[in-house]
């Protein structure tokens, strides 16, 4: 079996090739890869439904937008709370994922975790991949694998995180940012 290195943390940004609705211009956090597969939540998909209507004591907590997120197709009547905590140890509710950046138990008592959370987001659904699923898309060229920052969770402007994310990094890469919505009408 061939080793999978862990892509925990970092960030898939969709290339303009990938065909998939769920994934145009989508930017993935993967909270988990290994050899089992990977999960992951789309962090630029935001929904009109407001985190009050479906997890009214963790609004309050709740970054700008307000609202919950769309984190893949997967599950999507299911709820995942991510929330950024600086320093060495986190309160308990709250899971390191990477760095910063954790996933807060929303069955935790919202006072628990409300001193110490920053940029909480809550994500309905996620989006996942069977073994070896994800290093296929890779390799047909259909991600940008590229590393997170903890503001990306929380970004007061999600609907421009793709090109942002591009935008800051290197070379090439960063010219994907201009790249049209539809090259058809250039």
């Amino acid at each position: 079996m061939t080793e999978v290195s862990s892509l925990t943390g970092r960030l898939l940004v969709a290339t303009p090739a990938l065909a998939d609705p769920n994934f145009d211009r989508a930017v993935v956090l993967l909270l988990d890869h290994d050899e089992q597969g990977s999960l992951g939540v789309v962090l630029n998909r935001p929904t009109p439904v407001g985190v009050g209507d479906v997890l009214l004591p963790w609004a309050p907590l709740a970054g700008a937008p307000g609202v919950v997120f769309q984190g893949g197709p997967v599950a999507l009547d299911s709820a995942l709370g991510l929330a950024v905590i600086p320093g060495e140890e986190g309160p308990l509710g709250w899971r390191r994922v990477h760095g910063a950046i954790g996933l807060v138990d929303l069955e935790a008592p919202p006072e628990l975790l409300a001193p110490a959370l920053g940029g909480l987001r809550i994500f309905a659904g996620y989006s996942g991949w069977g073994p070896g699923q994800l290093e296929e898309e890779l390799g047909e060229g259909a991600w940008y694998v590229v590393e997170s920052e903890p503001g990306d969770v929380s970004s007061p402007d999600p609907e421009r995180l793709w090109r942002s994310v591009l935008r800051r990094q290197r070379g090439e890469l960063a010219m994907v940012a201009t790249y049209p919505d539809d090259p058809s009408l250039n």
